[in-house]
């Protein structure tokens, strides 16, 4: 009987340690933020001596943060709006209709998963760059749009199986279209999938480096994660201001998620439990 009883604590116990490990490299950083560069370059892992504030007033300024939280804000709520859009109106597409065209596009959009980004990143920005289309954000959503929507067109394919079809039968017997019929009866049942499609895409998008380091290429389009290069020059890089500019740009972010975490975990529950 004991050991039965103390098998909720030693599995709480458990938690707070699987906690306490995720928690510390991110614990690390915020630490290391009020650190001066030379503290940071000694000993990583000290407790700061001083709290260093101006690191964040010397990153806000050297990274033009107001910028480039602007053009993350843009790129990544459009993206994800156009993925999400997009994705759940062709997976509705390929499973209502059964064309056969829709089975190879199906099987297209599958296989182009298993393709990594870093083999087309550079015939990609070859063929932009001779066309001229790079330096523009139109261009970069248009490459998030083709290399999200396969991921959830497939996500999206697998729920939309699950609803019955007699649900769309009888909005057709009283006169709906198509379109209403599904923005009006499938896309509500959709929200478990795109609760879950818009924690990962916007952790994708917002924190994306690569890409956007390919195609966004005047200062006036940099996204945070691009800004942050700003403290690295030829010979040195400045790690105390560097590393605030990683904690704000990652606030953002936290503060979306903690804000929407009620919507999160219902989502995900309601996804997990059809």
């Amino acid at each position: 009987m004991k050991s039965r009883r103390s098998l909720p604590k030693i599995k709480t116990l458990l938690l707070y340690v699987l906690l306490l490990v995720f928690l510390t490299p991110f614990l690390m950083i915020v630490m290391n933020s009020f650190k001066s560069t030379q503290q940071f370059v000694e000993n990583p892992l000290s407790l700061p001596t001083s709290f260093q504030f101006g690191n964040y007033v010397s990153a806000f300024e050297n990274m033009d943060f107001l910028q480039g939280f602007m053009n993350s804000l843009i790129i990544t709520v459009l993206s994800v709006l156009l993925i999400l859009i997009f994705s759940s109106m062709t997976g509705y597409l390929f499973v209502r209709f059964k064309w056969r065209i829709n089975g190879i596009i199906f099987f297209v959009m599958l296989a182009s998963l298993a393709l990594p980004f870093q083999v087309l990143m550079i015939p990609l920005v070859m063929l932009y760059g001779n066309m001229n289309l790079l330096d523009t954000k139109g261009i970069l959503l248009f490459m998030y749009l083709g290399f999200g929507v396969p991921f959830g067109v497939f996500t999206f394919h697998g729920f939309i199986k699950g609803i019955p079809f007699e649900l769309e039968e009888s909005a057709f017997i009283e006169g709906s279209s198509r379109v209403r019929t599904f923005f009006q009866i499938v896309l509500p049942l959709l929200k478990p999938v795109f609760v879950t499609l818009v924690v990962l895409d916007v952790l994708w998008i917002w924190n994306d480096y690569l890409l956007p380091s390919l195609v966004l290429l005047s200062p006036d389009h940099k996204t945070l994660p691009l800004s942050t290069y700003n403290f690295f020059s030829s010979y040195s890089v400045d790690y105390a201001p560097l590393v605030a500019g990683l904690i704000m740009t990652i606030v953002p972010v936290l503060l979306l998620y903690l804000f929407l975490q009620k919507q999160i975990i219902q989502g995900i529950t309601e996804g997990a439990l059809k």
